[in-house]
């Protein structure tokens, strides 16, 4: 049994690197106007088409030892660190959403995948998807609505995989989003509009309590980085930043840890 568990882990963690992979890719080629469902992966110095040992989640970085197989071109080493977080998030995402017994509440669901529960095999989805909305924004500091539309889908999954019904999953999608946007409307460029549905197709897989919770760590993260920039003399106070990248990193961690988090908090009111 522990030998099938510890393959399973492996497969699940290969799962998620091969998903953040391709979103990495996506990443790169919708900002240029590419397709990223079209056309084979190839090294961008010699044009050379990846083969299958090249392609290899996490492993083939580290078997190519970060060089392009062909031409010798180095491989930047974001490929291997987003291959390495999809994997991790993959085996949290089981943790968090996909085991039979948490904080003492029985959460288990109908397994999906490799063992995998639909809710945790969603929450990897929404998860690869916040890493391209993420990679994208930050440099652009635009957020293409194909992407929030795919989230919104997901929320639709994740609303109907809900033990607490679609009312606080609806209400997630209204109740930061409509104040971000008449905060937009009484001060010109508060928050941009990709950021606006990011928060309403995020609210539909939150639900309302952790969808407050994601925009708290937004601001604190994205308030935490302006005052380094600003410290550090990198931007003045006119300058924006890409506030999309906090708010994924806020959305991922109140989906896989909001419970506990909010449970903590509530312990000291």
């Amino acid at each position: 049994m522990l030998l099938l568990e510890c393959l399973l882990d492996l497969i699940r963690f290969l799962l998620g690197a091969a998903l953040f992979s391709f979103m990495n890719v996506v990443a790169w080629r919708l900002p240029r106007g590419m397709d990223p469902l079209q056309g084979r992966s190839h090294c961008p110095q010699c044009g050379h088409t990846l083969g299958a040992p090249d392609l290899v989640p996490v492993f083939s970085w580290l078997l190519l030892r970060g060089r392009c197989r062909h031409c010798g071109a180095r491989i930047p080493v974001r490929y291997f660190l987003v291959e390495v977080l999809g994997g991790v998030l993959a085996l949290g995402g089981v943790l968090a959403l996909g085991c039979t017994r948490r904080f003492g509440t029985s959460l288990s669901l109908t397994q999906g995948l490799f063992g995998m529960s639909w809710a945790a095999l969603t929450a990897l989805a929404v998860c690869g998807i916040l890493l391209s909305i993420a990679l994208i924004d930050a440099e652009t500091q635009l957020i293409p609505d194909r992407l929030n539309l795919a989230l919104a889908v997901c929320g639709v999954l994740g609303t109907l995989l809900s033990p607490a019904g679609w009312l606080p999953h609806l209400i997630g999608a209204f109740c930061v989003s409509v104040p971000m946007l008449l905060l937009c409307l009484a001060i010109d460029g508060a928050f941009g509009g990709g950021d606006i549905k990011l928060m309403a197709a995020a609210g539909l897989f939150l639900g309302w309590q952790n969808t407050l919770l994601a925009m708290f760590l937004g601001i604190l993260g994205g308030g935490l980085y302006g005052i380094w920039l600003l410290a550090a003399k990198r931007a003045d106070k006119k300058d924006h930043f890409a506030f999309g990248p906090f708010l994924c990193a806020g959305i991922v961690i109140a989906m896989l840890f909001g419970e506990p988090i909010l449970q903590w908090y509530c312990a000291f009111l």
